[in-house]
Order: C-alpha cells, then structure tokens, then sequence
C-alpha cells in the first residue's frame, strides 16, 4: 500500500511538471498563467503573430555610452569605436529559458545590437568594439542590449542613439546633427537565414524612440509577404506560418490619425530566408 502511495505521488509530480512546461504554441513557453490569457495573437493568411513574454524583464539593466574613438586609419574606413558601460546585465550569458524557446538563439549569449542608420544590425560581446559606417559623413547610431535570442531589452535605460561623423567628414562644417527628437522606429530582426526548426517561430522586434503604441495613438503597421498586421503594443512577436523560401517584412511608424510619421526613420523593409535542410 505504501508503495502504491510513493508511485502515485510520483505521477502527480510528473504531470504537474508537465503542465508547467507545457508550450501554448510552438515556440511560446507558458510561464505565468496571467500572462498566457492576455497574450496578444493575431492570424491572417496563415500568419500567425503572438506577443513574445519573456521570464527576464531586466528592468534594472543598462547600457551607457562611454567614449567614441578611432584612430586614424579606421576613420578614413568610416569605422567607428564604441566604449559602452552596462550593469545588472551580464554580456556572453544564456538568457533563461533561451533553449526552450522555438527561435534562433545566440550560442554566444547575450549581446549588445548595434545599428547604424537603420541598416542591419552588426552583435557586439564585449564592452569596447568597432562599427563600420561603411560612407563618409554623418551617422545615426543605435545600440541596446538584447537577450541571446535576439529581443531587445526595452526601457529608457537600455539604449544609447548619438549622431557620429566618420571619415574625413569629421573635420567638415557641413554636416549639422540628424534632428533624433522625433518618434522613430528601427528595425531589429528577423534578420538573415534561418534554418529547421527556426523556422517555426520566427522572432519580430523593432526598437522605438520618442514614442510609445496604443490603439489610440501611435501604431506600427507591419506588412509580412504582403499581409497587414497593426500592432498597438510595443514587444517581441513570434511569427508562425511563414512559407520556406523568400520572405519580406515591412515595417512603418504611424502616428494616432494612422498617416506615417514624419521622421528620419519610419519604415524599413527587409528580407529573410527560411531554409530546411532535413
């Protein structure tokens, strides 16, 4: 009888754990029962779009820019050198539960993206790097700490954007400052090639400046293989249905009368490439 006890508690442990771990769609780990009922989700065209909740908010973390140097040659290559301070954040460190989730994930841990006039992004590991602008002139740079796979931190802490001139440009007088206190919107991922099981939930996130999104004020219309998705909620989405192949992302900045805003940065278009090899 005894041993009959031990083994049925044994089975509710096992289903308890079970359920816990249990995923509410490919690639979105249920962690909070609060969180999962309130979940954003949208489906169109066989397109799914769900709001990524991650277990590590890093409210605390924060990323500072220290100092902005180059020597002489990697000027003239429009290269740029970045000495950042970040606390409460630890670079090259797995994020939890980054190997549960169904999404490209970083082997090198967490990192700082880096982006230069809404280019693609280049992944940065350490605290002292070097960036190239890649032309002559004045450059928007954008850097903020992001999980190992790939979501961005978002908080008023977590960032830096400065205006840097490169190459021989940084003796000229003709270049004044890009006006960086408009709301704009820069493109984080996806990015590249993904491959087998990264295909099944594919991460988007975009990082926002001098503005927030409500359903009543500012939006970000994003357009994927031609289908429109409204989102009035700044946070990672996993996307699921995408076809293998080609794919493109178009995302603009609209402001509360849903017309595209007015700045430097409002829409960005990109491409991926969704790939299985067995």
């Amino acid at each position: 009888m005894r041993k009959l006890s031990i083994i049925l508690v044994i089975s509710v442990l096992f289903l308890g754990l079970a359920m816990c771990n249990k995923k509410t769609k490919k690639g979105i780990v249920k962690t909070q029962e609060n969180n999962t009922s309130t979940l954003i989700q949208m489906q169109k065209n066989g397109i799914t779009l769900t709001e990524l909740v991650s277990v590590e908010n890093f409210d605390n973390a924060s990323l500072e820019l220290l100092e902005v140097a180059s020597t002489t040659e990697e000027l003239d290559n429009n290269k740029i050198r970045l000495k950042v301070n970040t606390q409460n954040y630890t670079l090259g460190k797995q994020t939890d539960l980054a190997n549960t989730k169904n999404c490209a994930n970083s082997a090198q841990g967490q990192h700082i993206h880096c982006i230069i006039n809404n280019e693609p992004y280049s992944a940065q590991y350490t605290n002292d790097f070097v960036v190239d602008a890649k032309k002559d002139g004045m450059h928007t740079v954008l850097c903020f700490i992001s999980r190992s796979y790939h979501e961005s931190i978002k908080h008023s802490k977590a960032f830096f954007i400065d205006n840097i001139i490169t190459g021989k440009s940084r003796y000229a007088v003709r270049y004044a400052n890009k006006d960086l206190s408009k709301p704009m919107l820069f493109y984080s991922r996806p990015k590249g090639e993904y491959k087998d099981a990264e295909t099944d939930a594919v991460l988007l996130d975009f990082y926002l400046m001098n503005c927030d999104l409500s359903k009543d004020g500012y939006k970000v219309k994003a357009v994927i293989n031609g289908t429109t998705f409204i989102l009035t909620k700044w946070s990672g989405y996993f996307m699921e249905g995408l076809p293998l192949g080609k794919n493109t992302i178009e995302l603009t900045l609209l402001d509360k009368n849903n017309n595209v805003v007015e700045s430097l940065y409002n829409s960005v278009k990109r491409e991926i490439t969704l790939t299985k090899t067995k």
